[in-house]
């Protein structure tokens, strides 16, 4: 039976389905427990007290309690992306900058991911991808703002089209 029904992959955008100037919201946000946080860190080798003691980062104003590793809110931000836009599609991270965490995390806060592509070109050294700049935001479940950072990424080309291109 399958061989008679058309097949669609779950996959990021081509180069040439990238728009600039488009808020792509990426749903579902993901929930940040303790155990997350915890395993971040320590598989990381970051050995902060502020994410690992309790009774260290309940004792420090103006928080306290426990704050999830800005590098975990990163690597979430990030990653809540994916499916939506590079997923098989992307080839490489190129680079990351002006990244900033405006509000903290903390154990149960949802982040929520959104993007708007700032800017795109064919690559000019690698027929058959383009250059696609990111700006990711993170906000936590109440819309504060906790993580911005702009990606540049290398994507293939429709495969059709990078053909002519070659």
């Amino acid at each position: 039976m399958t061989e008679q029904l058309r097949r669609v992959v779950q996959r990021g955008l081509w180069f040439e389905e990238f728009e600039t100037d488009v808020l792509y919201e990426h749903r579902p946000g993901r929930t940040l427990t303790e155990a997350d946080n915890v395993l971040f860190t320590t598989v990381t080798m970051n050995t902060q007290a502020l994410h690992l003691d309790a009774a260290f980062a309940d004792a420090q104003p103006p928080f306290h309690q426990r704050l999830v590793n800005s590098m975990f809110t990163l690597s979430t931000l990030i990653g809540l992306s994916i499916t939506q836009l590079t997923q098989g599609t992307l080839v490489a991270n190129l680079g990351f900058s002006d990244i900033a965490f405006p509000k903290p995390l903390f154990h149960g806060d949802t982040l929520y991911a959104e993007t708007v592509v700032t800017d795109k070109r064919e690559s000019k050294s690698r027929p058959g991808e383009g250059i696609v700049t990111f700006a990711h935001t993170g906000r936590n479940q109440h819309g504060d703002v906790v993580a911005t950072a702009i990606r540049k990424t290398l994507v293939r080309m429709r495969p059709d089209r990078a053909e002519d291109r070659g």
